[in-house]
């Protein structure tokens, strides 16, 4: 679980802005807050919109290996921990955990930041997606060396 510190790396300590712990292995790929149209009428985003977002999340590492066009080709895994909020702050992380032939697969840790007042932040999703490489004809090709 991530943690949130209220010293400053930088030297002008502001305990009002904590940063916070992310993971280290991971780089951030998107953050988004959702609005009141991505939430059901209880209040919690719309699992589809989450889904959405870990999809354009997981595509930024592919595309940059695979150097063009890339399309997704399967939602291996995605797990639901937590509901989001309106008004949660989104952060997705992802890792490359393999590179194929033709095909990028990723993993994606969605955190929500809440509650800004007592602030805290929350696993909420996880997902592994792959990507495949393919050209103008929409079909696979290899990824550069």
């Amino acid at each position: 679980m991530p943690e949130i510190s209220s010293d400053d790396r930088s030297g002008e300590a502001d305990a009002s802005i904590a940063p916070l712990h992310l993971p280290d292995d991971r780089q951030l790929v998107l953050r988004v807050m959702p609005m009141p149209a991505d939430a059901n009428g209880n209040g919690d985003i719309f699992g589809g919109w989450i889904m959405a977002q870990v999809d354009l999340a997981g595509a930024v590492l592919p595309a940059r290996i695979a150097k063009g066009r890339i399309v997704t080709v399967a939602v291996n895994q995605f797990i639901f921990k937590q509901p989001v909020s309106i008004g949660d702050l989104l952060s997705f992380y992802a890792k490359v955990e393999r590179i194929g032939r033709t095909s990028v697969t990723v993993n994606v840790e969605v955190y929500a930041e809440r509650d800004p007042a007592n602030l805290h932040v929350v696993k909420v999703t996880e997902a592994n997606l792959t990507y495949v490489a393919i050209d103008r004809d929409g079909k696979p090709r290899l990824i550069p060396g």
